[in-house]
């Protein structure tokens, strides 16, 4: 995979299994990392929480308030994860009317009073600005909320608060830093503090990894829900793009942009989905989780993307055996050459991010100044020594300078990379190979966050790159652990097949239950094993 391509992507109760990984012990580390779990009502999935919700057992200003508590002790100071932007003044007022609707009986839906925090590129009423971490839409406050928002609000979740990101969600530069934005700073992984949270819905995946709420919605255009899900170990699903509506989202494109939930469990994203989706294809899906849904399919085994790491290929073989043993049938699927001009992929989001930006800065909040792309260079370029003290703004440049949706290159790239992904690719792969739903792995293992060199990736793994073009469905669920760093396993599946891929997700995840704490280490050595490895010996 390309550096100019992985610059797009990096965009307690629940009954765990121990991750397979070695869990040897190392004082100090320990110590702290347990001062860290989440306890009470932050240790639950959204499911439980909705559930105690609806029984009195708890009331909607506790367990907000627990998150309040959990967020200043763990991502303000502590290990100072740095995953929230910027939390809704008006939160505990407003689980306050939850609470009291409630008691009378009022209840506005299955996500009546839980909490959930939104990537700060997607708006919402309120005192609350939507900036995709950059400082010329710091004042970006439009007082509406995005066709999703009013989903949750009408199916009664609270907007907790905002999620940092990649800025612009990674779409800046072919040098850019995953997780870093000029107004929030570096996202830190969880598990391993020096560690790449992935981009860009980095600090959402954080959020829900850390216990910081009960789900967050993020939004992907190549792989920014999958890759932050896969490295934080949690649920991430990017649905059938159009499914969930992109209106009052900072774009990037328009054939590939979608929101997707990111939670613990399946169902936690089943349910926030239920309330997401807009799209004339909308289901129920919770009611289409099937835990037994594996028993008879026919899985494709993308062996050609499953990369060469030893310790990744060992999870995704004892991933494949469990799928095995649910009654599923593996085809391994070797080879894949998909038929596209060189670069197309690239001019699509150049023409796209050009025409969707320029259209939304133009309807942004008043008080936002810049109102073009050609704006907006200026305003980094004037304001360097905060917007690009890191890196550059070479993709706004190369964007900059292409033209509008009419010219034939961006017709003849569309085309190119659709076929490609989805008559040619995901479709033809699931009817050459007889198969019903497609697997591998969901990203590697998480590298170092380097603010010299920017994202620094080894080979890649996965074919979530695919599913992304194509705008097709695709949820990462964990598989694992190495050394205590979280690796995921993809379900791909055709257009439209939102349920059936939550569905075969959700089979796997109730056979395994394999879900890592983080452990919040400083670094790789403080596993025992790798201190041990790292001295020298006489």
């Amino acid at each position: 995979m390309t550096r100019w391509a992985l610059a797009i992507i990096t965009a307690g109760l629940f009954a765990c299994a121990p991750a397979p990984d070695d869990s040897a012990s190392n004082g100090d580390a320990d110590k702290r990392s347990q001062s860290y779990m989440p306890h009470g009502w932050p240790a639950r999935t959204l499911p439980e929480i909705a559930e105690a919700l609806q029984a009195g057992d708890a009331t909607s200003e506790d367990i907000i308030s627990a998150y309040l508590k959990r967020i200043e002790r763990i991502d303000r100071a502590g290990p100072t994860l740095q995953s929230i932007l910027i939390l809704n003044p008006n939160v505990l007022e407003e689980a306050r009317e939850a609470d009291a609707k409630r008691a009378t009986g009022e209840l506005l839906g299955p996500l009546h009073g839980v909490p959930i925090l939104l990537k700060d590129n997607i708006e919402t009423k309120g005192n609350m600005a939507t900036t995709a971490g950059a400082l010329a839409l710091k004042d970006n406050v439009t007082g509406r909320d995005s066709p999703l928002v009013a989903g949750f609000r009408d199916a009664g979740a609270i907007i907790l608060g905002k999620t940092n990101l990649s800025q612009w969600a990674n779409f800046r530069s072919n040098d850019s830093m995953s997780g870093w934005s000029a107004l929030g700073g570096q996202v830190r992984n969880p598990h391993m503090l020096d560690r790449n949270p992935c981009g860009s819905s980095s600090g959402s995946a954080v959020a829900v990894a850390a216990s910081l709420a009960a789900g967050a919605v993020g939004t992907e255009t190549n792989g920014s829900i999958i890759c932050p899900s896969n490295v934080n170990g949690v649920v991430g699903f990017k649905p059938t793009v159009g499914l969930v509506s992109q209106q009052y989202i900072v774009p990037i494109s328009s054939s590939q942009d979608t929101a997707g939930p990111m939670t613990k469990t399946v169902k936690g994203a089943a349910m926030m989905l239920n309330a997401m989706a807009t799209g004339n294809a909308k289901a129920d899906y919770v009611a289409g989780l099937n835990a037994n849904s594996l028993e008879g399919a026919r899985i494709g085994v993308l062996r050609f993307a499953q990369g060469s790491n030893a310790d990744v290929l060992r999870l995704f073989n004892a991933a494949l055996i469990e799928l095995e043993a649910a009654g599923a049938t593996l085809v391994d699927i070797e080879e894949f050459e998909p038929q596209v001009a060189e670069g197309a992929s690239r001019t699509v989001l150049l023409y796209e991010f050009k025409a969707t930006l320029n259209d939304y800065l133009a309807e942004a909040a008043s008080a936002v100044e810049t109102r073009t792309l050609d704006e907006l260079i200026a305003f980094n370029n004037a304001n360097a020594d905060i917007e690009l003290a890191l890196f550059d703004q070479s993709i706004f440049d190369a964007a900059a300078a292409v033209g509008g949706l009419d010219e034939d290159d961006y017709i003849t790239a569309l085309a190119s990379v659709q076929a490609a992904t989805r008559e040619n690719g995901i479709d033809a792969i699931l009817a050459d190979n007889d198969v019903d739903i497609l697997v591998s792995p969901s990203g590697i293992i998480a590298t170092r966050v380097d603010p010299i060199n920017g994202d620094v990736w080894p080979e890649w793994a996965g074919a979530g790159w695919i599913a992304a073009i194509a705008g097709y469905p695709h949820v990462s669920i964990p598989m694992g652990a190495v050394h205590s760093l979280p690796i995921g396993i993809s379900f791909i599946g055709a257009k439209g097949e939102d349920t059936a891929v939550l569905s075969y997700g959700y089979a796997y995840e109730q056979r395994t239950h394999i879900r890592a704490e983080p452990q919040y280490l400083q670094d790789a050595e403080e596993r025992p094993e790798i201190a041990r490895a790292m001295l020298r010996r006489e």
